[in-house]
């Protein structure tokens, strides 16, 4: 049997290469400590999200909810849920900035991390479109309706299915999802569109409904403006995934025109 191989012990009587290897193992023990850590924050961050998108969209269901029904009784929900939605941004811009101080991240988290504010910001916006559309809503169930409404609720449908949508891609991290959010946009517009003319008509045949006919207009601009944020996101989350841009106007109009799937055929809204 060959001689085993002899120990280097220095003249304090410590082994150099032992306390080498035990130095780099608790090193990567701490490493490990401090990435699992940080995972959990992102986690956290996420979750955080997670929740004021919840938010944001319950604020628009309860205030078209009341535009529909024509009934105010859900109005000051949205009103109460907007300082909920107000305090988790300040939280998630506050937490991210901390992460980035203590964690300088690089690369992929960094995006995530930047990426988070913007999106806690479109987030909040959408909420700031429920306020809107609640205190123009509040004016109108003071009046009479305008017959029975058609083109808005289906507007809003289509915005909050894109909102929806594009905190689906977030958390998945799903940039086919994400296209099509931007493929969905255009069908909003149009039927943004649609409300203007129907509204228009309406005002030309009876001038008493001009005030109640703009604050139609002006909701369906609200809702179309929460597509837009919704979009936004949507573009966040390509940007996360592949580091890559797309929002200039050229790359937008070319977007994934073999993929759009065909618009549903609206029910055209009655007359008054």
């Amino acid at each position: 049997m060959g001689d085993a191989a002899p120990v280097v012990v220095s003249a304090t009587g410590r082994d150099p290469a032992g306390q080498e290897r035990r130095g780099r193992a608790s090193l990567r023990y701490l490493e490990g400590r401090m990435h699992r850590h940080f995972d959990e924050e992102l986690k956290l961050l996420k979750e955080r999200l997670l929740t004021m998108g919840s938010l944001a969209e319950r604020m628009l269901h309860r205030a078209v909810e009341a535009l529909v029904k024509h009934d105010g009784t859900t109005l000051p929900e949205v009103f109460a849920i907007e300082k909920e939605v107000n305090a988790l941004e300040v939280q998630i811009e506050q937490d991210v900035l901390a992460l980035i101080a203590r964690r300088q991240p690089v690369a992929a988290d960094l995006r995530f991390l930047i990426m988070a504010i913007k999106i806690a910001g479109e987030v909040e916006r959408c909420g700031d479109q429920a306020v809107n559309i609640a205190q123009t809503t509040h004016r109108l169930v003071a009046e009479l309706p305008i017959k029975r409404l058609v083109m808005p609720p289906i507007l809003a449908e289509r915005a909050l299915k894109m909102l929806r949508e594009a905190l689906d891609a977030f958390v998945r991290g799903d940039v086919a999802l994400a296209r099509r959010v931007l493929a969905e946009d255009d069908e909003v517009d149009s039927l943004r569109d649609d409300v203007f003319r129907t509204m228009i008509t309406y005002m030309m045949e009876d001038p008493t409904t001009i005030s109640r006919a703009l604050s139609l207009i002006l909701i369906s601009r609200n809702l179309e403006r929460v597509a837009d944020h919704a979009t936004n996101v949507a573009e966040e989350v390509i940007f996360l995934v592949e580091a890559r841009e797309v929002r200039s106007e050229q790359e937008k109009g070319a977007r994934l025109q073999g993929a759009k799937a065909p618009s549903p055929t609206r029910p055209a809204e009655p007359r008054p």
